[in-house]
């Protein structure tokens, strides 16, 4: 009888154990996922330090500029916002980050961008902003877009000026695993800030870091409910993958050596993965997506010597 009271415990316990695993892995994909966020009680402490960037993104956001909509291959609907330089030298293809806008991620640097000679399509991830989607795929799903994109750039512009794809945060995952996928000849090269290296293992350090949430309880299930979602787990691809099989784009890499959301060792990781020309800027003192704020005159200096040496 006493036996049977310890298995009936055990039993009770892994179900409970279970039961919370998956809530608390509900809780994670449906705040790092879907369209809308869920209602939650983490809030920002202190002073927000990408308030700097409120004047610069309400500018850019009201700069006059073509809004532009394309179908993906599977259909959906997917807004950009062009910006064409009267004296075009190149063209960039910008992804945004999780939860973030085009205007936002994008407005310290504009100016440089455009003073460049660039001519410049900023792009809305699905799921996000005006474009449609129901989930965020963290790069899975959003890679493919940028084929979509890089056909409108061809269709309106044609192949004579050198395309460079950039991207921050998430949007800096979506372009390094679109190299993977063989990008027409026209990319030059790509430039990405902040990137991680693959769902799951954001995911895990969020979690972990971030949020004090045992993740190897609910790993399982949260590769359950991205495939549910997407149709594909979490760690089916990464930018390691892609990097490894990209050898001939060349790749700028860039973070912020305090950042806190996405660890600098997952963009030194892919920088090891790469098997194209390659080449690094570790930014001190720099959190999240702040590199080009923190050191703006060895950033610019940086970019201009990628688009010298690619733009042939």
């Amino acid at each position: 009888m006493a036996l049977n009271k310890k298995v009936a415990a055990a039993v009770g316990t892994s179900v409970a154990v279970s039961a919370l695993s998956f809530m608390m892995s509900d809780y994670i994909m449906r705040m790092a996922m879907d369209r809308k966020m869920p209602k939650t009680n983490f809030t920002r402490r202190g002073e927000d330090p990408y308030a700097v960037f409120d004047e610069y993104a309400e500018r850019l956001k009201n700069t006059p500029h073509e809004t532009v909509e394309i179908e993906s291959h599977d259909g959906l609907k997917l807004v950009g916002h062009w910006f064409e330089n009267e004296d075009p030298k190149r063209i960039i293809l910008a992804a945004h980050g999780w939860r973030s806008h085009w205007y936002r991620d994008f407005a310290y640097s504009f100016q440089f961008l455009r003073e460049q000679g660039c001519s410049i399509l900023y792009i809305e991830q699905r799921a996000q902003g005006a474009s449609e989607g129901k989930y965020m795929g963290f790069g899975l799903t959003e890679r493919y877009d940028i084929l979509d994109w890089l056909a409108w750039i061809k269709e309106r512009c044609g192949t004579d000026l050198p395309v460079y794809l950039a991207g921050i945060s998430m949007g800096a995952t979506t372009v390094l695993m679109a190299s993977g996928l063989g990008l027409p000849p026209e990319v030059k090269g790509i430039i990405a800030d902040s990137g991680f290296t693959s769902p799951a293992e954001i995911w895990k350090h969020v979690a972990k870091k971030n949020m004090h949430l045992p993740f190897l309880l609910t790993d399982l299930y949260s590769r359950i409910l991205c495939r549910l979602k997407l149709g594909v787990a979490s760690n089916s691809y990464s930018t390691v993958d892609a990097l490894k099989t990209n050898t001939s784009i060349p790749v700028l890499f860039v973070h912020g050596q305090d950042d806190s959301f996405v660890p600098v060792e997952m963009t030194k990781e892919n920088y090891a993965a790469c098997a194209a020309p390659k080449d690094i800027l570790i930014v001190p003192g720099a959190i999240h997506g702040m590199g080009y704020y923190v050191e703006k005159e060895k950033y610019e200096e940086k970019e201009k010597e990628f688009f010298r040496k690619y733009d042939k």
